[in-house]
């Protein structure tokens, strides 16, 4: 792959280059080559950058997007039915959320609609979901009785979760038996890379940290190093997990979190030995690669050969 190749399928994006780690930067060039490889050969029309031209605005070609105008087509989703979860979930929309409908349906490289094609086919069988969880995450308790995308219990409510408008890419509510119920929620990885955030307001940071104290999972210090770490995306996820048997509620008293990506991609792949050493109970965080989800063979069989074709090299 060189130059060449990326600008004649309009893949040469400046944003896929990381300073200080080439190793990145060519994983998040061929992840963005092999969308829009994926999308040539099945005759799905370009889109551009941006998404959603304003009138008046120029834009240009960009070979990982899918035209605006096929939207209601469902091109980004390997099936019918998962297409149907997709446009399911946008319609249902939870209160303060910031899910964005056109990433979704158009950007091939999003992690959000791989979200949807992972686990999709799950949402409408809750035996074959049952039966994954527990083939993917073997130490999770319970049976799954519902699958949830971009959910978040609550957002920006002073003293409940995190107080913020995170969410978990998907959730899986587990009943635990004497009416007990637990989460385990999903943070899905395929082109991005681990970056610092932008510097937390204080009143949040208090929140943060009072849910790190609280939960016992970390290590003394973590918060303070977390909040300055290029992991700190991924610690509010598994806190947001975490939040949940601390809440008022008493809904759930089990919860963990798991981290899904391809082992192809140098900065997730590092994360979890990053991470481990500031825990003081590795159990509610978990890692698996979408390569070690597709060996399992859980999955329908076409799922799995589209889940392959679409996202692995």
């Amino acid at each position: 792959m060189n130059k060449s190749d990326l600008e004649s399928a309009y893949c040469y994006e400046m944003v896929d280059f990381v300073s200080g780690d080439s190793e990145t930067t060519a994983f998040k060039r061929r992840a963005r080559l092999q969308q829009a490889r994926w999308r040539e050969s099945r005759g799905f029309p370009i889109g551009t950058q941006p998404i959603r031209p304003m009138l008046g605005e120029e834009a240009r070609r960009l070979g990982s997007r899918i035209d605006i105008a096929s939207v209601k087509k469902g091109h980004n989703f390997l099936t019918d039915q998962i297409h149907d979860v997709a446009n399911r979930r946008v319609l249902d929309a939870e209160p303060l959320e910031m899910l964005n409908s056109d990433r979704l349906f158009c950007d091939l490289l999003s992690s959000m609609p791989m979200c949807f094609n992972l686990f999709g086919t799950l949402a409408g069988d809750l035996e074959l979901a049952d039966r994954a969880v527990h083939a993917w995450w073997p130490n999770v308790p319970g049976r799954v009785i519902r699958v949830m995308f971009e959910w978040s219990p609550m957002r920006r409510k002073p003293g409940r979760f995190l107080e913020n408008g995170s969410a978990l890419d998907v959730a899986f509510e587990l009943d635990l038996g004497g009416g007990k119920k637990g989460i385990l929620g999903v943070e899905t990885k395929y082109h991005e890379h681990c970056k610092r955030e932008k510097p937390t307001q204080s009143a949040r940071e208090q929140r943060y940290r009072k849910i790190t104290e609280d939960s016992q999972a970390f290590v003394p210090g973590a918060a303070d190093h977390f909040l300055k770490s290029d992991l700190q995306q991924i610690w509010q996820d598994h806190l947001l997990a975490l939040s949940l048997p601390l809440d008022e509620s008493g809904t759930w008293s089990w919860a963990a979190f798991s981290l899904v990506y391809s082992s192809a991609n140098p900065s997730f792949r590092r994360v979890g030995e990053l991470y481990r050493p500031w825990l003081r109970d590795e159990a509610s965080f978990l890692t698996t690669t979408i390569e070690q989800m597709l060996d399992a063979n859980v999955l329908p069989a076409d799922i799995n050969h589209g889940l392959r074709e679409r996202y692995l090299w």
